[in-house]
């Protein structure tokens, strides 16, 4: 496996630091508002690259997403909306979770809140005090840039190149322009808790660091995030960690590239975002993943509509073949014969490109290309092949399957057990043929449109009539 790696500037092989257990951190949501598009990005991504560390190399991926539920914007928007910061938090909290599940990704195995690690918080600022890494002034406490030798090694910034801004903001407390936040003094109205230094809140960089070394202690394999984040963010991650503990805090850094609408980049200040859940009101979970996955994950990604309605087709192909051979072989039993065993020999290939392609940096894009490749050529051998030899068909099935399953695909297309479902089906087909042998066609075109609203589609062919969920 290998990964870019935003630290090094490189691609470089990667494997677990213990064994088969690894830890990766991603960062999680500002709970003030609903999930936006560009927000989903990195959701997905990472989901894939956790589905696919678990499904094909065999490791055991502690994923923590933390939930940022005390910041600035969650005040300004409890103040425009005459709400409690908890009220709000807790509104867009659930709003996360409920988006997670309709984007079909994995619960994280930790996802917790800043407010419930405050106490650690101050303790490692404490700690960065005593040791010279931080000041306070009038309740605020600040950390020292210039006092920390590798600051800028993962963005490659140097202090006297850089500008204040974004959320380093200058000040005339501070020593240094540069010196960012690591307390906030609190502010009438604000959410507040007891510390050394006065009653305040803790800054926004300090959150992660705490959480990681909770959650995942010496198992620190990656950090994964928008590459927006990159600086200050994850800068001054860094900083923090290993001023305080005086050693490496994570050996990867992953990055994915922005969305942008229209060439132009998107953001809620110029107005040109959608929310992710509007996008799933329109649209299946699986063409929207399709769609994200449809470009590597670092490079940037332009949203459109023309380009999800493409997704759509092409997931909407892939289905076709899945559902067509399930719906024609699901009550066959038996073994194929040579040409079977040719086609499926034939299979091996697909999957060895595919784990070459996600081995390679995540390359979801020539990975989704095998798959296509993969229903062509099944497709074709379902036209060309008669018989017992027809059976081999379920094992590309199986194999599309598999593929699929760490890119979030086909998870409603498993091969259904015979049972009342079936039964039911084979009831209201046979029905209809009886009809239609006694020429009601009417009333036989009746329960084909009426399967059809259920979202069962009916398809007549010359060894019966099929049924599978359209």
């Amino acid at each position: 496996m290998k990964l870019y790696n935003t630290l090094t500037r490189q691609t470089e092989t990667f494997q677990p630091q213990d064994g088969n257990t690894l830890g990766m951190y991603v960062c999680g949501p500002t709970v003030y508002d609903h999930i936006h598009i560009g927000n989903v990005r990195p959701v997905i991504v990472f989901d894939t690259m956790r589905r696919y560390f678990e499904g094909f190399k065999g490791w055991h991926v502690i994923h923590v997403q933390n939930i940022t539920d005390i910041d600035d914007k969650l005040i300004n928007k409890s103040i425009e909306a005459g709400k409690t910061v908890e009220e709000i938090a807790l509104t867009y909290t659930d709003s996360f979770f409920e988006l997670l599940k309709g984007l079909g990704v994995l619960q994280p195995t930790h996802t917790p809140k800043a407010t419930d690690h405050v106490a650690g918080m101050i303790e490692l600022i404490q700690g960065l005090e005593k040791a010279g890494f931080a000041y306070e002034q009038d309740g605020d406490v600040y950390f020292r840039v210039d006092r920390f030798e590798g600051y800028g090694k993962l963005s490659g910034r140097k202090l006297d190149e850089q500008e204040a801004g974004a959320r380093i903001a200058a000040s005339s407390q501070k020593e240094n322009p540069f010196d960012f936040t690591l307390w906030k003094a609190a502010k009438p109205g604000e959410p507040k808790w007891d510390s050394p230094w006065g009653e305040g809140r803790p800054g926004w960089h300090t959150e992660c660091v705490v959480l990681s070394h909770e959650y995942l202690g010496e198992h620190r394999d990656i950090h994964a995030g928008g590459n927006d984040l990159v600086f200050p963010h994850h800068e001054n991650e860094i900083a923090q960690a290993e001023a305080s503990t005086g050693k490496p805090f994570f050996r990867f850094w992953l990055h994915n590239g922005m969305l942008s609408i229209g060439g132009q980049k998107m953001s809620k200040s110029l107005g040109n975002f959608d929310y992710a859940k509007n996008v799933l009101a329109k649209y299946d979970p699986e063409t929207v993943r399709y769609f994200y996955l449809s470009r590597h994950y670092r490079k940037p990604l332009d949203y459109s509509e023309v380009g999800l309605q493409a997704a759509q087709t092409a997931v909407t192909r892939l289905r076709t073949m899945l559902t067509d051979v399930e719906a024609e072989l699901r009550n066959v039993s038996g073994t194929y014969g040579e040409e079977g065993s040719l086609f499926v020999a034939s299979l091996s290939a697909f999957r060895a490109r595919y784990i070459e392609a996600m081995d390679d940096d995540l390359n979801t894009v020539a990975a989704i290309g095998v798959l296509q490749e993969l229903v062509s050529a099944t497709n074709q051998y379902k036209a060309e092949s008669t018989d017992e030899d027809r059976m081999a068909l379920l094992d590309a099935v199986a194999l599309l399957k598999e593929l699929g399953h760490p890119l979030g695909l086909f998870s409603a297309t498993a091969v259904r057990e015979n049972g009342l479902e079936d039964g039911l089906m084979t009831l209201l087909i046979e029905l209809r043929k009886q009809l239609r042998t006694q020429k009601e066609f009417e009333l036989a075109d009746q329960i084909r449109d009426q399967l059809a609203a259920l979202g069962v589609a009916l398809k007549d062919t010359a060894q019966g009539t099929i049924w599978s969920l359209s």
